[in-house]
């Protein structure tokens, strides 16, 4: 059984990987990608919190975030695809679908 600080290091390691390449990158594709890996490592610290507690309740909570990551990512997708289709980039420096 893996010790609750080093899931909770790994974890916050990962979402710091996520911030960092939502931060850093402009391609729209990796920022989705980030945000993704921002949920996993939520997602590890809630089933970490969970085996040290001795509950079930994080992982009813995990269960849910990836319903609500699947569905998001589906329509992100297919909203890169549209966007990408229309615009032919992906950068998000060069989108300025919302300005007058």
């Amino acid at each position: 059984m893996v010790p609750l600080p080093y899931m909770m290091a790994l974890s916050a390691i990962v979402f710091v990987i996520g911030v960092a390449g939502f931060i850093t990158r402009r391609n729209i594709l990796i920022m989705f990608m980030s945000v993704e890996l921002m949920l996993n490592a939520v997602n590890l610290a809630f089933i970490g919190l969970a085996s040290r507690l001795g509950t079930m309740d994080g992982q009813v909570i995990v269960f849910f975030v990836m319903t609500v990551a699947a569905a998001e990512a589906a329509v992100g997708l297919a909203i890169i695809i549209s966007v990408f289709r229309n615009r032919e980039t992906v950068r998000a420096d060069e989108l300025n679908l919302l300005k007058w």
